[in-house]
């Protein structure tokens, strides 16, 4: 896999040297034949109900044909952000409500499929799904499977999940209005770093998850501090959280296992 910055725009270029910034070092010092992959989660994506929304199951989001739309991540936002189902992670722990209401042979074509106990791609879900006829968004359902890692939708490059994550578009116009004090705000060991963005929409885009987590995000080294996924082969590259426990956006290293076949 190619990164995407090797045949960018100058744009892709700035937006590649500002995450630069991020990570402490340039992207290009990362393997680029991995994929990489963005989630959000947070005490948020369970208090709004988001982890068992039923537009996760729908057989198209499954197979990937559309996307999830999600919940408010930056309340600067310009529009929802998306999830791929079909690449995301879903938890179907043994012993969970709901479970009664799934015919015995689905949930043991389920356990079958799943990489490890109970976590199953939604890719692999899908097919299951149409054979059994079952309908995970009935509410009978519900508490028997909730998203356990809910992937944004991006392209398996670095590049493109840190786009994702960090939701600043491909053009400067899609940059973020975030409603801080980047002079103030932003911790001290990053100003140097951000000083040599050139762009000030892009520096103060970035700025905002520089900062010590009360108006925006503070970063945290996933390499360092691990991700739930480590076990299955993964590593956290860079992760980004308030300072509340709600919200977490961290971009992680997918192992060939949790990736599943690219697409």
């Amino acid at each position: 896999m190619t990164d995407i910055t090797a045949a960018g725009s100058d744009w892709d270029r700035q937006l590649a040297d500002g995450f630069a910034v991020l990570l402490g070092r340039p992207i290009e010092a990362f393997d680029a034949g991995a994929v990489y992959a963005a989630e959000v989660d947070g005490n948020l994506l369970a208090e709004t109900g988001f982890r068992q929304e039923p537009a996760w199951v729908r057989p198209a989001a499954l197979r990937g044909e559309e996307s999830v739309p999600g919940l408010w991540v930056y309340d600067a936002g310009r529009e929802l952000p998306r999830f791929d189902a079909a690449r995301s992670l879903f938890d179907f722990p043994a012993g969970a409500p709901g479970r009664d209401a799934l015919p015995t042979a689905f949930l043991a074509a389920v356990g079958a499929a799943c990489f490890r106990p109970s976590l199953i791609r939604g890719a692999d879900l899908a097919p299951l799904v149409e054979e059994h006829g079952v309908d995970l968004a009935d509410p009978a359902c519900r508490g028997a499977w909730s998203v356990y890692f809910a992937r944004l939708v991006s392209d398996g490059t670095l590049f493109g999940a840190l786009v994702a994550a960090l939701q600043t578009g491909r053009g400067p116009a899609e940059l973020l209005e975030f409603e801080f004090e980047p002079e103030e705000e932003v911790e001290e060991s990053w100003r140097a770093g951000l000083a040599g963005v050139a762009h000030p929409g892009l520096r103060h885009h970035l700025g905002f998850f520089c900062t010590e987590g009360e108006s925006g995000l503070m970063p945290v080294d996933r390499g360092s501090t691990g991700h739930r996924l480590d076990g299955d082969g993964c590593a956290g590259v860079m992760g980004w959280e308030d300072g509340y426990g709600q919200l977490e956006v961290n971009v992680v290293r997918l192992s060939k296992q949790v990736a599943g076949p690219h697409r």
